[in-house]
C-alpha cells in the first residue's frame, strides 16, 4: 500500500515581471510520507510560500506533476481540484481569515455545511475546540476572542474535514512566545493523532528545527 501522502514530481514555477519571464525553481521533487512534519524554509523570495500555494492545488505550475493520494492533479479541472483540496488539504495562514459576523463554532463549521449542508452535526466541531481549548468560547465571535483563541479556531476550521495533507504557512507569525508554542504543540498532537502529512512555512529556525524534516529552497532568480 502507498503511504505517500504527496509525491511533487520535477515541479518548475515561474512568473512574468515586466516583460522577462523570471524561474523560481525547476525541477522540484520530493515525497511526503503520511505522518511526516516538513518545515519549508529559504531566504525571502525562495518561493515558500508560492510552493504551498501550489501543493493545495490554489495556483497552477508551469510543469512536472504534483501528486495527491495517488491521484496525478497536473490535468484535472478547476472543479475536480476543489474537489480534491476540499476533501484532502487543510490550510493554516497566518491571518486567520475567519468570518467576524459568525461564531467560533459556526467558523468551524463551515467546510462541514459546505460539504454536507446545515443539518450536519455540530458535535465533531465541538470536540475539536474542546480539544484545542475553547469549549467554553464557541458562541463568541472572532472580535471577542484573543489572537491566540482566533488562531486555535482556524486550526480547528483547517482539521474538521481530516485532512490527509496540512499546510500551514507562518501559523504563529502574529502570536507571542508562549502563545505560539502552545499553538504549535496542540496542532501537532492534532495531526500526529489523525497520521496526516504536515508542511510547514517558517522563518522561525527554532520551530523549523522542532519538525521532522526541513526542506530548503533555492530559487533560482
Amino acid at each position: 500500500m502507498n503511504n505517500n501522502v504527496l509525491v511533487v514530481n520535477n515541479v518548475r514555477k515561474s512568473f512574468q515581471d515586466a516583460q522577462q519571464n523570471i524561474t523560481i525553481w525547476k525541477n522540484l521533487s520530493f515525497v511526503v510520507p503520511k505522518g511526516a512534519e516538513i518545515a519549508i524554509v529559504g531566504r525571502s523570495g525562495s518561493g515558500k510560500t508560492t510552493l504551498l500555494n501550489c501543493l493545495g492545488l490554489l495556483e497552477n505550475i508551469d510543469g512536472g506533476d504534483i501528486i495527491l493520494q495517488g491521484q496525478s492533479t497536473t490535468h484535472l479541472s478547476e472543479s475536480a481540484k476543489t474537489q480534491l483540496r476540499n476533501t484532502f488539504i487543510g490550510f493554516v495562514f497566518q491571518h486567520h481569515h475567519l468570518m467576524s459576523e459568525f461564531t467560533a463554532l459556526e467558523n468551524v463549521m463551515m467546510p462541514l455545511w459546505i460539504q454536507s449542508g446545515k443539518k450536519t452535526s455540530t458535535e465533531p466541531a465541538k470536540q475539536l475546540l474542546d480539544r484545542l481549548g475553547l469549549g467554553h468560547r464557541l458562541q463568541h465571535i472572532p472580535a471577542k476572542l484573543s489572537g491566540g483563541e482566533r488562531q486555535r479556531v482556524a486550526i480547528a476550521r483547517a482539521l474538521i474535514m481530516k485532512p490527509k495533507l496540512l499546510l500551514a504557512d507562518e501559523p504563529t507569525g502574529n502570536l507571542d512566545f508562549e502563545t505560539a508554542e502552545s499553538v504549535m504543540q496542540q496542532l501537532r498532537e492534532i495531526v500526529q493523532a489523525e497520521q496526516a502529512a504536515f508542511l510547514l512555512v517558517t522563518h522561525d529556525q527554532t520551530l523549523a528545527n522542532s519538525m521532522s524534516h526541513k526542506l530548503f529552497l533555492d530559487a533560482h532568480l
